[in-house]
Order: structure tokens, then sequence, then C-alpha cells
């Protein structure tokens, strides 16, 4: 009796006790009950069952089951809803997911998250275990999210020892799908690879949604469009005998290959001539050095990089989406048919001059000429003073404010660093360990992202990073589209690069550093100053191995 709240208009005698007896009472939907049998058959049998009061039984593309009026009091759901909006929420963002969550609801004491306990964890636990066939634990995680404009939580499975039944209880305002905030269903391929969106749920009030979690139960909670409303829903996970798993899915290393034999004019044509100069390239090999990470600032020739930006928006480039949804989803041109910059653009990646020129910049050896740490002592002697306007850019900090002609792209009169000519194939002979790259041509637009994954062998291995960005003038951090490094099973960034125009990050990372694009949000297309931008950017992305 203590625990409930006495209405101010409530009588007295037996006609109030009645009252106060009755009140805020939360019932489950009779419905389940009387249709419970035939729910069971419909599960058991993998067969789709509906009931015109609201109760829809799915079987693709996994199990799942929508039950509409879930909790029969609506006073009781709107205490439910004020309860939960007072609680405290704390903003969860990583590469998967941004929303905002509360605290475990397992031992909150408010009276309606009390009742709403009762009533999931006894009587719709026990209605769930006789209508899917498993004894569930008593043990049922729980909390409160809350999607906001641009949140979202990207494909996933729900995959977790002993987790064995998901739900969600949605609480929200009148909602459709220009609201965003959907949750789409997955189908799946032989690897167990979510392919394409087969089903999507729109919120609705009072309604639970729940399905078996499995290697196929891929899903998402698409990014939340509208700016007024709020995606309040309880959610949690039953508990019962773990499932065999099959092995994880590995997918094949990408191609690497050797440095293209080229003319070293190329990197003349191509690059500011203030990254040619040794005294330049011995200031960014000791801030390389010191940092594991740093940004050129305008590293293409003003015209070269100009061409390339215009190419980019042709027509003639064959575009292909990356995925499968829970490790990525951008798109990758083909290099069959790209425009001609373009294509030599990618092979100025892969010359032999830019292995060395990046050799020089990082001390690392991707280039049997680049000089060991013996040969950095006997030539330390020779390398003149780096020039002062140097524009070797930390990502983080240390980004160069200086005005001068040469950060801007104009001439150095300093030594540039010419590879001397070798026999190639001869010198890979003697050394088996012949350092490699592979590249790729992006575009990122909203909708866009990477995943950090457990079978993501292309991070087993030290490895250089490099990323050219183009077309993305005026970006924002906030419209995502940055790429952040983390240390494995580190939830703070190490490192975060937002795309800036025609700036070079070069970025060493270890086998514990993990790294992932964050996903391209509304704002991107909401804030663009111009109605003609692309709305999105692209990025030469290689990675380099000794």
């Amino acid at each position: 009796m203590s625990s409930k709240r006495v209405r101010s208009d409530l009588g007295s005698g037996v006609g109030g006790k009645r009252q106060l007896k009755d009140r805020e009472v939360a019932e489950l939907n009779p419905l389940l009950l009387e249709t419970k049998e035939r729910v069971s058959e419909a599960w058991s049998r993998g067969l789709e069952y509906s009931h015109e009061k609201g109760l829809v039984v799915g079987t693709q593309p996994f199990a799942h089951c929508v039950i509409s009026n879930f909790i029969q009091s609506q006073r009781f759901l709107e205490g439910l809803h004020k309860e939960l909006l007072q609680l405290n929420f704390y903003e969860k963002s990583n590469d998967l997911y941004k929303f905002k969550q509360s605290d475990d609801l397992r031992k909150k004491k408010e009276y309606h998250l009390a009742a709403l306990r009762k009533v999931l964890f006894e009587d719709f636990r026990t209605w769930l275990s006789d209508v899917i066939g498993i004894k569930l634990e008593s043990t049922v995680d729980l909390s409160c999210a809350k999607y906001e404009y641009t949140d979202v939580l990207l494909c996933h499975d729900d995959e977790l020892e002993g987790r064995r039944i998901a739900f969600i209880l949605y609480l929200v305002p009148e909602w459709g799908t220009r609201d965003g905030g959907i949750l789409d269903l997955y189908g799946a391929d032989d690897h167990y690879q979510p392919q394409q969106i087969v089903k999507s749920l729109t919120p609705s009030w009072n309604t639970l949604v729940f399905f078996e979690v499995s290697p196929l139960s891929h899903h998402q909670v698409s990014e939340v469009l509208s700016e007024q409303k709020c995606r309040l829903s309880v959610s949690g996970w039953f508990h019962g005998p773990s499932l065999e798993r099959p092995a994880r899915y590995i997918e094949p290393l990408s191609n690497r290959y050797p440095h293209v034999a080229s003319d070293e004019k190329n990197l003349y044509d191509w690059i500011n001539p203030i990254y040619l100069s040794v005294s330049t390239q011995a200031h960014i090999q000791e801030e390389f050095e010191e940092e594991s990470e740093i940004l050129l600032k305008n590293f293409l020739k003003k015209e070269k990089f100009q061409m390339v930006c215009e190419a980019l928006q042709s027509s003639q480039i064959k575009w292909k989406r990356r995925g499968p949804a829970n490790k990525r989803c951008y798109d990758q041109a083909e290099e069959d048919g790209l425009p001609d910059i373009l294509a030599k653009c990618m092979e100025l990646f892969c010359s032999e001059a830019m292995f060395l020129l990046l050799s020089n910049f990082t001390g690392l050896k991707l280039h049997f000429l680049a000089a060991s740490d013996n040969d950095a002592d006997e030539q330390e002697g020779d390398v003149k003073e780096h020039d002062n306007h140097a524009h070797a850019c930390s990502s983080t900090e240390k980004r160069c404010k200086c005005d001068s002609t040469e950060c801007k792209g104009g001439k150095d009169e300093g030594e540039k660093a010419k590879p001397k000519e070798i026999d190639v194939l001869a010198e890979s002979s003697k050394n088996p360990s012949v350092p490699v790259c592979r590249g790729e041509l992006r575009y990122w637009r909203n909708g866009y992202y990477t995943l950090i994954h457990d079978t993501n062998v292309e991070n087993s291995e030290f490895a250089l990073d490099l990323l050219l960005y183009c077309g993305c003038d005026g970006w924002n951090e906030e419209f995502g589209g940055v790429t952040s490094y983390i240390a494995k099973e580190e939830d703070e960034e190490l490192l975060t690069l937002c795309p800036e125009d025609n700036s070079l990050a070069l970025i060493y990372r270890d086998k514990e550093t993990l790294k992932f694009v964050k996903h391209v949000n509304q704002r991107s297309i909401s804030q663009c100053k111009k109605a003609h931008e692309t709305r999105g950017f692209w990025d030469f992305s290689f990675v380099y191995y000794e």
C-alpha cells in the first residue's frame, strides 16, 4: 500500500479503497493468453501468424513477433513514461551507435518501473518461455534508451553469451517512417553476413517487439531524422541456455601489391614542392616519430587537386557499394574506367617514388633505399636545419597556422630528394620482405560508415595508413565521417581525423590499434551551405606494410 501514491480525488470508505487498489495496475494485454497456443505453434513450425487485434508473428528474415497494446492501462503507461524521462541518461557513442541510455533498471525503486519489471520478469517471461519452448532465466537485462536527432544504432546481431530473446517496448509519440528510428531487419547470406533490409518496423506507442538472438538476427535502428521527437524505449534481453554458434566468417585479405615502377618526375608534377625538400622531410619525420601521426596540408599542387576534384564528380566513374552492413557501408570506385587524372592519382600512391617519399616522411622501411637507423646516424650531420615554414602538421593540436607562400604551395629552393636508379626486381629477390600496399578510392555520404569487428584480419598487422581527402570544404566533425582510432578493448579515442580538403593524413598503427569511420549523419545534408554541394566527400585510402 505504501508504494502507491494516493490520488487527491480518491473518495473515502469502500469505494475509495477500491479505486486505490485498482490504481495504475500494469497488466498484459489479454490477447497474449487468448492466442498463446496459436503463437506457439507458429513459432515452432516457422509459420506466419497475425491477429486482427494487433499481434503478428513473422518469419522473414528471421523469427520475430510484434505485440500492439502490450500493457493494458494507458494511465500506467503515462506514469511510466514520466518516470523514464526523469532518469539520468548518459551519452553512448562509438563506431556502432550514438544515443542516450539510462542506468540498469533492475534496481530502480520507482513505482511504475518496479511494476513494469514484475510484468516483464514474471508474467511475460512465463508466457514467452511457453511460446518459444525455451526455459528462460529469471535474470533479465533492462534499460531505457532515448534516441534523438541523428542518433542511430547500426547493423549488428545482438549475440552475446546467454542472450536468447531480445525485446523492445516503445513509448513514442505519433511516429512515421519520415521520422527515422525504424527497426530494420536484415536478411543474411550463407556465411551469416547481412545482405539487405528485408523488413522494417515503425515504432508505435505501447508496442513490444521481440526476436530470438542468433547468427541471423542482424538488425539496426535507422538514424532518427526528426528534430522534435524523442524515440523512447525500454529494451533488454532474456537469458537462457546458450546456442551452439557457427564459426565466425573471416573475409579474405584484400589484394596487396609492391610498388609500381614509375618516373620520379611524377612527384614533381603532383606534389607541393615544399614536401620534396630534404629539410622538410627531416622535420616531418622527426614529428612523425614522436607522434606516430601527422597531417600534411596542401599536399597536392593546387592545379592537380582541382583537376582531381572535378573528375571525382564524373558520371564515368562506376561506384559499387561495399558491405556487409555489420562491417561497412560506403561506395568504392572500380578502377576500370576511371577518368585518366584519377587513375594517375591512384598510380601515384602506388609508385616507387611515393614508397620512398613515405619512408622519408615516417622513418619506416617502405623502400630498400630508405635509410636505416644506422644510416640516419651517419647522415644526421649532413641534413640542413629544417625550414621554419615546413608544413608538417599534426592532426591533433599542432596544425601549422603560418601564411608563408611555401605552406600555400609556393616553390621551395631546397634540395629535392631524388630516388637513385636501381634494379628493383633484383633487390626484391634478395629481400623477400618486400613492402606492399593496398588502396581504394571511396565516396562518403549520409548513412555511410565502417565498424570495428572481431574478424578484421586487416587490422592484425603493423601498418601505415594514408588518407587524402577531397571535396570536403567546410566539413564539420558533427556531420560524422571522421576517422577514429582507438586502442583494442578501449572506448576512448586516441585520434580523430576530420576530413579536410587536400590534406594528407599519415597514421602508424600497431596490432592493438583499431580504426573506424563514424556514421555520416543527417546534418551533412541539412547544414549544407549551398544547394549544389555534393553533401559528401571522397578520400584516397591506402595502407602500406613494411
